[in-house]
């Protein structure tokens, strides 16, 4: 039996309606704690044995057909608080990226690059998101978790070893806020920056889609480790429109004509179309140019025949 939480926990819970792509099967529980003591009390209560997978808004995610199978974690009103002291900023990790540029913007701090950062900061401290050559690594002071054995904690940015799309969490932890310390600029010089990078984003991306971002990372060496000496010069758009696979198709998903690196479900798609799909232009990829591209977008879950 699993413990009864103040939140709310469904059995059997469908997830495409909680995902950008709207595909997926259902994960054997939904919990939507009420705050972090429910959180916090729900996993000292729950077998060990059972899996747990925190969600965010399901931005960058493809969750198979065959669904789940653990308790899905969703933080939802209880862990959206902003607070701004100083030129720190404390986010919920609920919170979505583009809320927190744009209070911290009003108080003239900058979190710009979070602004066309789709998600929540919760997804964005444990992908090290970025843009604009700035990533969460650069602001980020520390995090705070609850452990999958109930415990609270909190942790510097140092212990999360930061790096391209990736970071070291506690296994099964579940990042509750994190606090980011921003330089201060002028507030409308921060707001024009940010309707610069939104007008940029609307003109070269697919956002009016479903979609989950940017499929596939940079080629390795090619601006995918974040450092200050790495270069730009090949993106997986570029490689991705070598192998001929810009508007590729599959059943109902599509790498988008606008954007070849962003996978679109035009409708109808299942989770198994778009991973095959995104699986049949890394083979064509590495066919016509011997680069393997690596996924950016999280693929969960199971196969159906699994």
């Amino acid at each position: 039996m699993l413990p009864t939480p103040r939140g709310t926990l469904t059995a059997n819970r469908p997830l495409s309606d909680l995902t950008w792509l709207r595909v997926g099967g259902p994960a054997d529980w939904l919990f939507q704690p009420a705050d972090e003591a429910d959180l916090a009390a729900f996993l000292a209560a729950l077998a060990p044995s059972v899996q747990v997978f925190p969600m965010g808004v399901g931005s960058n995610l493809i969750v198979r057909d065959g669904g789940i199978r653990a308790v899905v974690i969703r933080l939802g009103r209880g862990f959206n608080g902003i607070a701004i002291e100083g030129d720190r900023v404390t986010a919920g990790a609920a919170s979505l990226d583009s809320h927190v540029a744009r209070r911290a913007a009003e108080a003239g701090l900058d979190l710009t690059f979070l602004r066309t950062i789709p998600g929540s900061i919760g997804g964005a401290v444990r992908m090290n998101a970025g843009c604009y050559g700035s990533y969460v690594a650069d602001v980020l002071e520390e995090v705070r978790i609850i452990t999958r054995d109930g415990r609270t904690e909190t942790v510097p940015a140092s212990a999360l070893n930061l790096r391209y799309r990736q970071s070291d969490l506690p296994e099964g932890a579940v990042i509750v806020s994190a606090t980011f310390r921003a330089g201060r600029q002028d507030p409308q010089a921060l707001q024009a920056r940010m309707a610069e990078q939104i007008a940029k984003r609307d003109a070269s991306q697919p956002t009016k889609e479903r979609s989950a971002g940017s499929t596939f990372r940079n080629p390795a060496g090619f601006s995918s480790t974040g450092r200050a000496d790495d270069t730009h010069e090949l993106k997986a758009w570029k490689v991705i429109d070598e192998a001929g696979m810009r508007g590729a198709r599959l059943g109902g998903a599509q790498m988008s004509e606008m954007h070849s690196n962003f996978l679109i479900n035009t409708g109808g798609a299942t989770a198994a179309d778009l991973e095959n799909l995104g699986e049949e232009v890394r083979k064509k990829v590495f066919q016509s140019s011997g680069i393997t591209l690596e996924w950016e977008i999280m693929r969960v879950g199971e196969h159906p025949q699994d």
